[in-house]
Order: structure tokens, then C-alpha cells, then sequence
């Protein structure tokens, strides 16, 4: 996810989706992925603090700001570039998997009454965005599995 000052995208030359501040959202499923690793993006997404407060410290989150939500489905996120030259995309999940919990998952954020707006699955899309800060931060539902390290 990347915290943003204002974000757009197009599909052959029209914005289907436009936000103000807020977050762009790249999603990647993957062939193992569930529903319950999109309440964990959902989650995770909206209550991470990454807005500053008044003394510009990260003391607020997505749901405190008001925050609005580009979401685009990106396969490419789950490629595998260890060995030759041309990524493999094995842990992608196929279209159908993919576009069903990626459905979902939107679902889940508008849920949250946060403003959502999303690229076309499966398209060509062309986005726009004003990064803030810059902040990017990568979360993966794997991560939940995972213990901390230190």
C-alpha cells in the first residue's frame, strides 16, 4: 500500500477509479490465499497508523483519517524472479480464484464505510498517483504465520 495525496486509474484512456488522500492498494492473490487472509489486509490496512498527527507522528490510521482506498488487482506482486530472467507467477492465484477473492476483498473495505474505488480486474490499467511522505509499506497475510524476529 502506498499512502497518497491523490490517486487515479484509467482503462483505455478512461479514469475508472479516482481518490483523494488516502491509500493506493495492490493486491495480489495467491493460489493459497482465503477469506481469512483478506479480513487480515482489510484489517490491517484500515487500522495501520501511518497518518500523522498534529507533532508528525504516525498516531492515526486509515479509519481515523477518513482515509480513501484505490484498490487494484495486481498478479504480478507474487512473481518470482530467483532464477533466469523472465519471473514465474506460480503462486498467482488463476483469474477465477484471484477476481473472486479480490471481490471479496473490496467488499470487506467498503464494509469499513471508508470511500473505495477500484481499477477494472484484469485490464490493461494505467495509475496515477501522488505518493505522500513517501510511505510504502508491503503487508502480506503470510506475515500472520510468521513469527517476529529480535
Amino acid at each position: 500500500m502506498q499512502r497518497v495525496s491523490k490517486a487515479s486509474v484509467t482503462v483505455d484512456e478512461e479514469t475508472v477509479g479516482k481518490i483523494g488522500a488516502g491509500f493506493v492498494v495492490l493486491i495480489g492473490v495467491s493460489r493459497d490465499d482465503t477469506e481469512q487472509d483478506a479480513d487480515y489486509i482489510v484489517n490491517k490496512v484500515v487500522n495501520l497508523r501511518v497518518f500523522t498527527d498534529d507533532d508528525g507522528k504516525f498516531t492515526l490510521s486509515a479509519a481515523d483519517v477518513g482515509a480513501e482506498l484505490l484498490l487494484i488487482s495486481q498478479f504480478t506482486l507474487h512473481a518470482d524472479t530467483r532464477k533466469g530472467r523472465r519471473p514465474s507467477f506460480i503462486q498467482a492465484a488463476g483469474p477465477e480464484l484471484a477476481q473472486s477473492l479480490f471481490d471479496q476483498t473490496v467488499g470487506k473495505f467498503r464494509e469499513t464505510g471508508l470511500r473505495v474505488e477500484t481499477g477494472v480486474f484484469q485490464a490493461y490499467m494505467m495509475v496515477s498517483l501522488t505518493n505522500d511522505g513517501p510511505v510504502t509499506i508491503m503487508i502480506d497475510s503470510a506475515d500472520k504465520e510468521r513469527p517476529r524476529r529480535g
